[in-house]
């Protein structure tokens, strides 16, 4: 059976929002029951988010086109499945829209997982696992 890390590959993941402080409301919300942060402003309407250092950026797009991540999901690490919950549940309560309900997920061995999308549409989920 594969075990999957918290141990990352990437540096940092950007999203694009034409509505920055939507997002922001949304981020806030869905991110703090999985302990992500928002690490504040920077720059011109960029929002930096993570636990120890930025990792997760939301801004307008640099070349000015529409923000668009049709095929792309960004996925979270939840620690437990009331996280993966309260992910869910704060992501709908602050602007985002259902696009999978919080249960198992019978791709993966044990995976527990909720998908949203934010309110510039783009699609993320949050993925814990169990034994």
């Amino acid at each position: 059976m594969a075990v999957i890390s918290g141990d990352g590959v990437f540096s940092h993941v950007f999203l694009g929002a034409e509505n920055v402080a939507s997002s922001a409301k949304f981020y806030d919300a869905a991110l703090a029951p999985l302990g992500v942060k928002n690490l504040g402003p920077f720059g011109n309407d960029w929002i930096l988010y993570g636990k120890d250092k930025p990792a997760f950026i939301i801004a307008r797009p640099g070349n000015g086109q529409a923000a668009s991540s049709n095929g792309a999901t960004v996925g979270f690490a939840a620690a437990t499945t009331a996280d993966v919950d309260a992910f869910h549940a704060a992501g709908l309560a602050n602007g985002g829209a259902n696009e999978g309900a919080p249960g198992a997920r019978s791709h993966l061995p044990g995976a527990y997982a909720a998908y949203l999308r934010d309110p510039a549409g783009n699609k993320v989920c949050a993925y814990a696992f169990t034994d």
